[in-house]
Formats: structure tokens, C-alpha cells, sequence
């Protein structure tokens, strides 16, 4: 089996679509450690990505005005047991674009595996992006994921995105997410984890209102157990009339997993408005009774609440 053959199965397996990868009206691009393996371009979309001896450097442009009718499918991974992966990406959607990128990260087999993202995105006015991202790392704990990003949303933007680690373990994770919201502009950002073993979580989403009545979610799910830990940081700013903004972040704790959430909302103008709300607990009793009244073990009610949380 070829490398390409192996990502793709990987792929497959954590839930990608792999006939997207073979059809000639989607884009993707597939990169294992600092190798592309695969890319297609559509008519629109521009991307230049190149693999050099210590990172992945990609640009991708979709042009003014074009709406991709597909999602671009991203796969990036290590299949080694030890290795380091870094991307170096630069995203840029023209004034009234559109687009969705679905991207799956795969380490099925990590013992001691580094994958950093350093990413820039800048959306143009009128331009929406959604950016569906979902992990996979396997069952040894032995991975570190540094994602950092920074966004620009345009005056009438839109930006979504969506990060998903809730299969296998965790490992070490610090995201660091910062995103720029101009007049009637929206960004949402939305996390769900679940943590066990001696995982390491940290989630900072920071989110500034700088227009006027833009708007501005983070919403964040996590659950931990055993010995993992989590500290979530939430932090939005107010900076103009009419912006609205809220923090919203719920973390479940079992065993001896220790939780951490911090809220932090800062206003700067008085015509601004930014709230926040923040839940740390075991799993609910009432639902955890409901259950085991229909015949469910502690264990498999626990199971189903954890993951009722986490879609």
C-alpha cells in the first residue's frame, strides 16, 4: 500500500468521504509529514503548496465573486510513529466569495508525533467561510497539536468554524485562535473535545468586535476523564456600536480530571454588548436517573450524556 493509499484509508476511516478525493469537481489537497501526496485545483480556487524539507507552505485564494459549489477537502497526517508535521497556510477569500473547507488531521499511529498550523485568513467584504476541522490521533496519547490562527472577516463577512477531537486520545493540545470582526461582520467558533488518560487540553479563543454590529460566538464543548485536564479561555471585545458578543463554554469532568473555564468580556463601547456563561460539573443526575430508569448501566448513561454533549 502506498502512502497516498494509507492516508486515504485513514481518511475514510475517521469519517472523510473518500470518493471526494477522487471526483473531479472537488478540490483537495493531501500532505502526509512534509509531503504533498495530492492536490486538485477548481476553476475559482487557486492554491500553491509546496512541501520543503521542515514544513508545508500553502496559499489558497478563492477568486472575487466565485461561490465553490464543493467542499474543498483538506487531509493532513502523519502515519510514522514519530515525526513532526508544520503548515505554514494562507487563506484568502475575495470580496463576495464563498466557500467550505472540511479538513481531517489524522495520527492513527503517533507514539510521539508534533503537528503545528500557523494560519492566516482574510475573508473580503461580503465573502463567507466555513472551516470544518476534525482530529483523529489515536490510542497512545503521543501526540502535541499547536494550531495558531488569525483572522480577518470584511466588512458583511462571514466566518464558521468548527474544530472536532472526540475519537481516540487527545494527547497535548494548545489552541490558539484570534479573529478580527469588521462591520456587520459574523465569526463563530466552535470546539468540542473529550479528554482521557493524562490528556492535556488548552482551548484560547479570543474574539474582537472592532465594527459596527458585528457579531461574535465561541462555543465550547469539552469532556475529561481519568487523569486529564482541560482550561478553557473565552475572551471577547466590544469595540463599536451595536456589536454583540457571547461566550458559551460547558466542561464535564469524571474520575480525577481536573476542569478550568475563563470567561473573559470586555467592552469599549457603550453601545456594545458582550455576555458570558460557563458550566463545570459531573454529568447531569436528572438525566443520569432518566437513563437508568430505561434500562441503561451508570456507565453507558454517562457514555450517551458525554457524547449528547459533544455533537
Amino acid at each position: 500500500m502506498s502512502e497516498l493509499e494509507e492516508l486515504i484509508a485513514c481518511f475514510s476511516g475517521a469519517g472523510g468521504d473518500e470518493k471526494a478525493l477522487a471526483d473531479a469537481a472537488s478540490a483537495h489537497l493531501a500532505a502526509s509529514g512534509h509531503r504533498i501526496l495530492s492536490s486538485r485545483t477548481v476553476e475559482g480556487l487557486v492554491v500553491d503548496a509546496r512541501g520543503t524539507w521542515n514544513g508545508i507552505r500553502a496559499r489558497v485564494t478563492v477568486k472575487a465573486g466565485v461561490k465553490l459549489r464543493n467542499p474543498v477537502h483538506m487531509c493532513f497526517g502523519v502515519l510514522h510513529k514519530k515525526g513532526t508535521q508544520k503548515i505554514e497556510m494562507d487563506v484568502r477569500l475575495e470580496e463576495g466569495a464563498s466557500a467550505h473547507f472540511i479538513a481531517h488531521c489524522l495520527f492513527p499511529k503517533a507514539e510521539k508525533v508534533r503537528h503545528i498550523m500557523d494560519a492566516t485568513v482574510s475573508i473580503g467584504e461580503g465573502a463567507e467561510m466555513r472551516y470544518s476541522e476534525t482530529h483523529y490521533h489515536g490510542l497512545s496519547g503521543g501526540v502535541e497539536v499547536v494550531p495558531k490562527l488569525s483572522v480577518q472577516v470584511g466588512r458583511n463577512g462571514r466566518y464558521f468554524t468548527d474544530f472536532t477531537l472526540t475519537t481516540g486520545r487527545v494527547g497535548k493540545l494548545a489552541i490558539d485562535y484570534t479573529v478580527e470582526v469588521a462591520e456587520n461582520a459574523v465569526a463563530e467558533l466552535t470546539a468540542r473535545v473529550f479528554g482521557h488518560g493524562s490528556d492535556d487540553i488548552h482551548i484560547r479563543d479570543k474574539v474582537l468586535l472592532t465594527g459596527k454590529n458585528a457579531r461574535g460566538l465561541i462555543k465550547t464543548r469539552v469532556a475529561i476523564e481519568d487523569d486529564a485536564t482541560a482550561e478553557v479561555t473565552g475572551i471577547t471585545e466590544g469595540n463599536a456600536s451595536g456589536a454583540r458578543g457571547h461566550v458559551d463554554c460547558m466542561e464535564i469532568v469524571k474520575d480525577r480530571a481536573v476542569a478550568r473555564a475563563i470567561p473573559i468580556v470586555q467592552v469599549n463601547d457603550p453601545g456594545a454588548k458582550v455576555t458570558h456563561e460557563a458550566a463545570i460539573g459531573s454529568v447531569d443526575k436528572r438525566q443520569m436517573e432518566t437513563l437508568m430508569a430505561h434500562g441503561l448501566l451508570p456507565e453507558e448513561a454517562v457514555d450517551i450524556i458525554v457524547k449528547g454533549m459533544l455533537r
